[in-house]
């Protein structure tokens, strides 16, 4: 209920600035969210021509390089249909003359290599065990490019080259391949070359999205980077951290893939900007806030210290002191009534806890006087029967242990006695007991030496040994036992009283401890429970543990009180 009242309990300054500010940041992130998006929209736009321009310059080059390549490719397949010597040389001419020809070779429909025109590299012995790429162009003007790979021909000649390929009739009527290894690192250059924006770049994939060249294929091959652009169709497509623009080549099946990052070309220019609304921000919300300050302080800080007093009289209400609050009229006149107030609920309080330590003191009185005539009952009627019965000396000594018993249950009028003379009441009381019962019983007591100094309710084990004598080993056939434990747990001492009797049912412990009886039976052990629980709390006081026919066990505890302390003086 309290931290609700102080949540509800909000000062006018306070409502005042965070209103002000929340209007603030509310319209600053707005404006700053409508410029970013209009801003981004205008730099998407022009990444999208960026891209376009360079990706289209990438094609133009790469096409009309394919287109050259086409060219020389037919020359060479026209003067090898001739055939003759002179055609031949210039197949060998044409090799040697352009340095991005690698090789050019032809197959049989067996793969095995036929002729090789080469700028003198020596073959491999087994040259027909090599990769022969083969014409599968639908013949409608496109060429046959493999991907890159790397010419294994030649001995200790190992050129990155892609294979144009073309079918043929031979000499003998059959088709053959004819292959033409380009030097890729031509294009790859370019490519390598070519930027958009600063960390953009473009790539060439095939229309099935295998990759045909990429400036950081390593790091594709290795695993380290993914390229989802390479199964975009035709055309420009945004996603949500680059735009991809692909154009597809007309005389092959290849594409240019340009890859332009937005973010990178508007970070910068954003961040500067945000950085701007960020300090005009900081500077308007500091003078809010101190225009809050200044309005507190004409007009709420009265209101604060008129609180700040009411919570100090909530935490120390007895010793609170309050001292007048001065400001308007209408706070003075909450100060005067406040200062009344607080004057008369401690007058209250005081005569309350007065109240409270009489009512203490008349149920502790009450309670005990409960027992006492309980217990004398008992004692007279034992010495009555032993003058009966001609027992006078033994009657003498339970006299004189009777009045042991209440010089101890008197102690001065104190409430609380040491451990030490509470045992000794103990065992007055059993030697007077033992004595009526005509020795039926025998009795023990283990008691830790430490415990004798500290101080317990007096009249605590009396009544507990009375009602295991009366209710426990009195209806037994065999001779009963009776052990009284005396020890200290942690912060606690415990005492024990443990018979051998007939023991009881739970329902019978409980109705001990919690309810009243209408005869003698637990009216010991209810008071014993109540006193210690009034005095020392409801954390300590008696707790049972018996079986039929195998005894019971009361198991009192309280804390560690010493004579010094503030319950010896109560």
């Amino acid at each position: 209920m309290k931290n609700r009242e102080n949540k509800r309990n909000v000062s006018i300054s306070e409502i005042f600035i965070a209103m002000v500010m929340t209007i603030v940041i509310i319209t600053s992130i707005a404006a700053a969210m409508i410029f970013v998006q209009i801003y981004k929209n205008s730099m998407e736009q022009s990444a999208v021509t960026s891209g376009t321009q360079i990706s289209g310059q990438v094609l133009n080059t790469v096409e009309n390089y394919t287109n050259e390549m086409q060219n020389v490719m037919g020359q060479i397949v026209l003067h090898m249909k001739k055939g003759s010597p002179e055609d031949l040389s210039f197949i060998q001419n044409m090799v040697e003359m352009r340095s991005d020809i690698v090789s050019v070779t032809t197959y049989d429909s067996e793969k095995n290599l036929i002729d090789c025109w080469n700028t003198g590299q020596e073959l491999k012995e087994k040259s027909a065990d090599h990769a022969v790429y083969t014409d599968e162009s639908p013949g409608d003007g496109h060429l046959s490019i493999s991907k890159p790979h790397v010419e294994s021909l030649f001995v200790e000649y190992y050129p990155w080259v892609v294979t144009l390929c073309q079918k043929i009739p031979g000499p003998d009527g059959n088709e053959i391949s004819v292959n033409m290894d380009i030097r890729f690192s031509d294009i790859a250059n370019y490519i390598d070359n070519v930027g958009i924006g600063l960390h953009g770049y473009v790539y060439i994939a095939d229309l099935d999205g295998n990759l045909i060249y990429h400036p950081q294929q390593q790091l594709i091959y290795s695993g380290l980077k993914k390229e989802k652009g390479t199964k975009f169709k035709e055309g420009t497509h945004i996603e949500s951290d680059a735009i991809y623009t692909v154009h597809n080549l007309k005389n092959c099946d290849w594409k240019i893939v340009g890859v332009c990052f937005v973010d990178e070309m508007i970070t910068a220019k954003v961040k500067n900007a945000v950085k701007n609304l960020l300090v005009m921000l900081c500077g308007i919300l500091v003078a809010v806030f101190l225009l809050g300050l200044a309005f507190s302080e004409l007009f709420s800080a009265p209101v604060k210290r008129l609180v700040h007093a009411m919570r100090g009289f909530e935490k120390n209400t007895e010793n609170f002191v309050f001292t007048p609050v001065q400001g308007t009229t209408e706070i003075t006149t909450l100060s005067k009534s406040f200062g009344h107030l607080v004057v008369r609920i401690q007058k209250l309080m005081e005569q309350v806890r007065k109240e409270e330590i009489s009512l203490r003191k008349t149920e502790l009185k009450a309670l005990q006087a409960q027992i006492n005539p309980h217990f004398l009952y008992n004692t007279l009627d034992a010495i009555a029967w032993m003058c009966e019965d001609g027992r006078s000396e033994e009657a003498e000594e339970m006299v004189n242990a009777l009045a042991r018993l209440f010089r101890i249950s008197i102690s001065k009028g104190h409430e609380l006695i040491p451990v030490a003379k509470e045992v000794e009441h103990a065992k007055s009381y059993l030697k007077i007991e033992n004595f009526r019962y005509k020795n039926q019983f025998t009795y023990s007591f283990d008691v830790q030496e430490e415990c004798l100094s500290y101080f317990c309710n007096k009249i605590t084990l009396q009544p507990i040994i009375e009602n295991a004598i009366y209710h426990g080993v009195n209806q037994m056939v065999d001779e009963g036992e009776i052990q009284i434990r005396i020890f200290m747990d942690q912060q606690d001492i415990v005492f024990q009283i443990e018979d051998n009797g007939i023991g009881m049912t739970e329902e019978q412990c409980s109705e001990i401890l919690h309810h009243e009886s209408s005869d003698r039976v637990g009216i010991g052990i209810k008071n014993v429970n109540d006193r210690i629980k009034i005095y020392f709390g409801d954390a300590y006081g008696l707790s049972i543990m018996s079986e039929l026919d195998e005894g019971t066990c009361v198991t009192i505890r309280i804390p560690k009180v010493e004579e010094d302390n503030d319950y010896g003086k109560k």
